[in-house]
């Protein structure tokens, strides 16, 4: 019973943050009819500034860490991010009714990192006397940005593999409806190594992922403190609120399409948290028989792993990939992925406790 009622007060405590209680808005303002509406120009203004914040504050903890000791707990959290998606990839997104675009969504984002959930595990540490690494918190740019660019990248080749194919299966050199931009852009070698360059190259040039890499290279390689704190961040708890009531709207629409498979996302958001943490908390054991890695910097790398994005990824992925269900992605990361991750944390603490 106290477990239930843990998980209730969490779940609760989730809905009333401004991430999930916008979206929840905007989801009442579309069921309600009403005509609200951003122009399309100033939600693409908005994804920019929050993308090019979300990089520089990356960049800025990367360049104040010691590049030496961030070295191989950068590398693995960045392996554990794609291998997050290849493991979304064979599951979620290849399970029956579910649309591989919207399962490597939500792939993406529970491949990317929260905030929220790595902050609360940094307090547990804290309170409980746990030390860590002072530069942890420049390892979660690794994962978050590798998970969310292989993300979009698998779901671009997909889409174009389908679309090539749909062309070639008609056989009288017409296009399927809905396939003919698509088809334009891919290479006739569908299987090969051509197509998937192609759309690396097209991912590193959309707006969302150009957007976050230069904010990225900005915090590295300059020094915008100034411009970061008198402008990119006393701005971007309102931009993202403004985002979130647009995609509640989106998710209402399209909330019909989910109603064959709503399982398939409680199951996914219920485990993943789980075994992706177990992932991180393999590559953190890893790191300290290799380096030393502290105890506290392997649990916050389970955190890591465990956790899904609720800033970085949703403008990131609705930028990327305006087709994929917003209903899908956002509801199964932010209001099943989070608590469950948030209650995992005692336990690698735990686990931590019993193997180092």
């Amino acid at each position: 019973m106290d477990i239930i009622l843990t998980i209730a007060s969490t779940v609760l405590e989730q809905l009333q943050k401004p991430t999930l209680a916008f979206l929840i808005a905007g989801m009442m303002l579309a069921a309600l009819g009403s005509r609200f509406e951003v122009p399309e120009p100033v939600y693409k203004f908005i994804v920019i500034l929050l993308l090019l914040k979300v990089g520089m504050s990356s960049g800025i903890s990367i360049s104040n860490s010691e590049f030496i000791s961030l070295l191989v707990p950068a590398v693995g959290a960045a392996i554990v991010g794609i291998a997050i998606v290849l493991l979304g990839n064979r599951t979620l997104a290849r399970w029956r009714g579910v649309s591989e675009v919207d399962g490597l969504a939500t792939a993406g984002l529970f491949g990317a990192v929260s905030a929220s959930t790595f902050a609360a595990g940094m307090a547990i540490l804290d309170d409980t006397g746990v030390p860590y690494e002072g530069f942890i918190g420049a390892l979660y740019p690794f994962m978050d940005i590798s998970a969310l660019v292989t993300a979009i990248a698998m779901a671009k080749v997909s889409a174009a593999r389908r679309a090539t194919s749909t062309v070639i299966l008609s056989g009288n050199g017409t296009l399927a409806a809905g396939a003919s931009r698509t088809a334009d852009a891919v290479p006739d070698d569908v299987g090969g190594s051509d197509l998937v360059r192609g759309i690396l190259v097209d991912t590193f040039r959309s707006p969302a992922i150009s957007a976050l890499v230069a904010g990225l290279a900005l915090g590295v390689l300059s020094e915008p403190d100034t411009v970061y704190k008198s402008f990119y961040e006393p701005l971007f708890r309102g931009l993202l609120s403004i985002l979130m009531l647009i995609m509640g709207m989106e998710a209402w629409t399209r909330f019909a399409e989910l109603r064959n498979v709503a399982h398939a996302y409680v199951l996914y958001g219920v485990t993943a948290p789980i075994i992706h943490g177990l992932m991180g908390f393999g590559v953190g054991l890893i790191a300290h028989e290799l380096t030393g890695f502290s105890a506290g910097g392997v649990i916050l790398l389970a955190v890591m792993a465990a956790s899904s994005s609720d800033i970085s990824g949703p403008p990131t992925i609705r930028g990327a990939l305006p087709e994929a269900n917003s209903s899908a992605y956002v509801g199964t990361s932010t209001g099943l992925g989070t608590p469950v991750a948030i209650l995992s944390i005692p336990f690698f603490v735990a686990l931590a406790d019993m193997l180092i």
